[in-house]
């Protein structure tokens, strides 16, 4: 049985990734500091199940993660770990630099030095797969895609964040020859998703009757990727990317945002009609853009389709259908989630 230290396991994609990998026979060390984004009753199905032991902490405590590597000894280590909210990093970039940067420098070096102890043959076999997002490389125009030898230019904390620690994950492999992967993501959507986020956050504030907002004119383009077809890509590299490689990982599925807002209203308003009969495209408000917005993200992902024959699954439609019907059946999990401290409340709002 393979046997896989995940960090950030409790939270969106790493959530999704461990249930994943549970069910496959994968068994997976989950570390996860459960910040206000992880959450242990993503993982309450695993709840007792002898394929997964989850830790509550730090990918910052060294001692802590090498003693788990010393005693667990891991096939591969899959980092997720993050702190992920463009808007949160606006009203609080320190936290970004603290778990994104230093967190993942921390990491590296327990894991440096956790495979050189290893013995040959499982010293060759180990992989470091650190997974980043397409935001690394600024915003495009009107036309174009990211690719993989797009330069970095981070417009926000959390990009400038996350364009370090793929820094330093491209730095320990060529230093000191780890054997490290990496993959940049485009936008996720989901079940699990924690409902700061837009999909999840429309949804809710949709049912609860609220003001649905839509930064500046509504037609910043992002790239839609199932979280499952992200999953999917990321075993799709561990077995077999090539080491000190980068893929990009997208979902073929440009939207700009108020479509993808109209998309979700027109679902719930043939699944969840308001009493009034009224549309919910009718709780649409504009509000002053974010700051720094990136006009467009798109993907070229043709470097990890051509190697290694992933493509993915959903299309855009058949997706947001999903997503729309799990939070309707899983309201209990959104409402277990919102703790207190966000209400579905406008953050990073001002400069």
């Amino acid at each position: 049985m393979k046997t896989w230290l995940v960090t950030g396991g409790a939270g969106f994609i790493g959530g999704n990734f461990v249930l994943g990998c549970v069910a496959n026979g994968i068994r997976i060390i989950n570390l996860d500091a459960l910040t206000y984004a992880g959450n242990r009753d993503t993982l309450a199905s695993l709840d007792d199940h002898p394929g997964h032991v989850f830790v509550h902490g730090d990918i910052a405590d060294r001692a802590l993660v090498a003693s788990l590597l010393a005693g667990q000894r891991p096939d591969a280590v899959i980092n997720f770990a993050a702190e992920s909210h463009v808007d949160r990093s606006i009203d609080g970039p320190a936290a970004f630099v603290q778990t994104n940067v230093v967190g993942t420098l921390s990491l590296l070096e327990a894991v440096r030095d956790y495979w050189r102890s290893l013995p040959g043959a499982m010293a060759d076999a180990f992989r470091f797969l650190h997974v980043s997002t397409d935001e690394v490389y600024g915003s495009l125009g009107a036309t174009g895609k990211f690719t993989e030898d797009t330069p970095f230019a981070p417009n926000s904390p959390y990009s400038a964040s996350k364009a370090a620690s793929d820094h330093l994950v491209r730095a320990f492999h060529h230093t000191y020859g780890l054997p490290v992967l990496t993959t940049n993501c485009s936008n996720n959507y989901g079940p699990y998703q924690f409902p700061e986020k837009l999909i999840p956050l429309i949804i809710a504030r949709a049912l609860a009757g609220e003001p649905l907002p839509i930064y500046g004119d509504g037609t910043n383009v992002r790239d839609w990727l199932h979280v499952a077809d992200h999953c999917a890509a990321i075993h799709a590299v561990l077995e077999g990317g090539r080491v000190g490689g980068t893929y990009n990982v997208g979902g073929d599925a440009e939207m700009q945002n108020i479509e993808v807002v109209a998309a979700i209203c027109s679902l719930l308003d043939a699944r969840r009609p308001r009493a009034d009969g009224v549309s919910r495209s009718s709780q649409v408000t504009y509000v002053a853009d974010r700051p720094g917005h990136d006009r467009r993200y798109a993907i070229d992902a043709s470097k990890l389709k051509r190697e290694l024959g992933w493509r993915p699954q959903r299309t855009f439609g058949a997706g947001i259908a999903e997503t729309v019907d799990w939070y309707l059946q899983n309201q209990d999990w959104v409402r277990r989630v919102l703790d207190g401290s966000y209400r579905l409340e406008r953050i990073g709002a001002a400069a």
